[in-house]
């Protein structure tokens, strides 16, 4: 049943309602943990404090729970010095597959207590030493800005500070509600910017987006003893510039957001679904839909992230958009299933869902796409002709969202489609 543009904008008008009180919580929060970081940069300078946060705050924006917000903190160290090496697996650590090592070429005094040997190799810079200093920093600097009445009772919870975490956690009062800081130990390092396989640089994004993106490594921990590469920032950046194009595209991530924290069983993170996974559809809808045609209402918008979601959970994979060959539902597949029939039935009938409940369960019972759409939406991966502009056209088609005037597009569809039909005539 389709829905009225009406019902669409006064959905996205509530969740943008309460944007501004939501940024205003979030900013308090940040400037306690900003106070708590420049305690720490006095006491040991390798420590820097990045006052530039603004895609921090832009995500906490887009994200309808209250996930934890990772804060990078850069380490005062020239990361082109380093020598990357990766690390030797072993059937002890398989999550250290894809670690490395950063080692120092020119050893200095300064770093002299964040390095060891790994693997053989010395003088490389152990994450597990750098996070028990920071770790050691952050409690001195809370108790320090208590003193100094700095800080209120009540303003900083550190109860989540484990020994063997990767970031260390921290619970910030805002509001009534505290927002949760996972900090992050950074290496920064510039290399060449990200060159996409078989696909057009910056296709349906601002010119130069993607090298400015990712024209810089970052570097965390992924073990006390290796470090991994981390996309976070990169892919907050394209994000950004996304955000930067005519139409209604970061909106639709919100309006799906929402859903997924409402009705889709994604609260407080619990989910199979998370907002990174969103993320992740709404940059693969920008390539895959470049043209403006695109993206000129709301509920055509949320369609084009709509389709690309439920192929992915249909088949159980969703690519990285930096690196297609990491499959970010890796592992998640019994959950995949019932999650892949509730969006399926927001897909086939919206105005069911567009409204706000405030009970302990969203919609009960579900709506079928036709045999065609979800046969379609099945098909196996084979020649790539299934993440392809022509293909979800189809599925846009099939929802009766296409309505697109360019006559190369809708021939490029009617001749997959038929191609598809003649070589499973049991879809048709």
């Amino acid at each position: 049943m389709e829905a009225s543009p009406s019902l669409w904008h006064s959905y996205l008008g509530v969740i943008l309602s309460r944007e501004r009180q939501r940024m205003e919580h979030f900013q308090r929060a940040e400037d306690i943990l900003l106070t708590l970081l420049e305690s720490v940069h006095a006491r040991d300078p390798r420590f820097l404090v990045d006052y530039a946060r603004n895609l921090e705050a832009f995500e906490f924006s887009l994200c309808a729970s209250e996930d934890a917000v990772t804060l990078e903190v850069p380490l005062r160290i020239d990361g082109d010095t380093l020598r990357v090496l990766a690390r030797r697996s072993s059937p002890e650590h398989p999550a250290e597959l894809s670690a490395c090592c950063l080692e120092l070429c020119s050893p200095g005094a300064d770093l002299e207590d964040w390095t060891g040997a790994v693997d053989g190799m010395e003088h490389c810079l152990l994450p597990g030493k750098i996070l028990q200093r920071l770790k050691e920093l952050l409690v001195s600097a809370i108790v320090r800005c208590q003193r100094l009445f700095l800080l209120q009772p009540g303003d900083i919870s550190a109860e989540n500070l484990r020994e063997d975490a990767l970031e260390l956690s921290l619970l910030i009062r805002g509001s009534w509600k505290p927002v949760r800081f996972d900090i992050v130990p950074v290496v920064r390092r510039q290399q060449e910017p990200l060159q996409l396989r078989g696909r057009r640089s910056d296709r349906g994004f601002p010119a130069g987006s993607l090298s400015r993106a990712t024209e810089e490594a970052h570097f965390v921990p992924a073990s006390p003893l290796g470090w991994r590469s981390s996309t976070h920032l990169p892919l907050l950046k394209l994000l950004r510039a996304v955000d930067s194009l005519q139409g209604p595209r970061v909106d639709s991530l919100r309006l799906l957001d929402q859903l997924r924290e409402q009705d889709w069983g994604g609260q407080a993170g619990t989910g199979p679904l998370t907002f990174q996974h969103l993320q992740m559809v709404l940059l693969w809808s920008a390539e895959l839909f470049p043209s403006p045609e695109d993206w000129q209402d709301l509920e055509g918008s949320v369609y084009r992230l709509l389709v690309i979601l439920l192929r992915c959970l249909a088949t159980q994979h969703l690519p990285h958009f930096l690196n297609p060959e990491e499959n970010l539902f890796q592992g998640a597949a019994p959950d995949l299933s019932s999650l892949y029939h509730k969006v399926e039935s927001f897909a086939c009938d919206p105005q069911r869902f567009l409204r706000f409940h405030f009970g302990l369960h969203g919609f009960s019972g579900s709506c079928q796409a036709d045999r065609e759409t979800r046969a379609l939406l099945q098909l196996p991966t084979r020649d790539g002709s299934c993440w392809d502009t022509a293909y979800f056209d189809i599925l846009l088609s099939q929802f009766q969202v296409f309505r697109i005037q360019d006559s190369a597009r809708r021939s490029a569809a009617s001749q997959l489609l038929a191609r598809i039909r003649q070589e499973i005539p049991q879809h048709s």
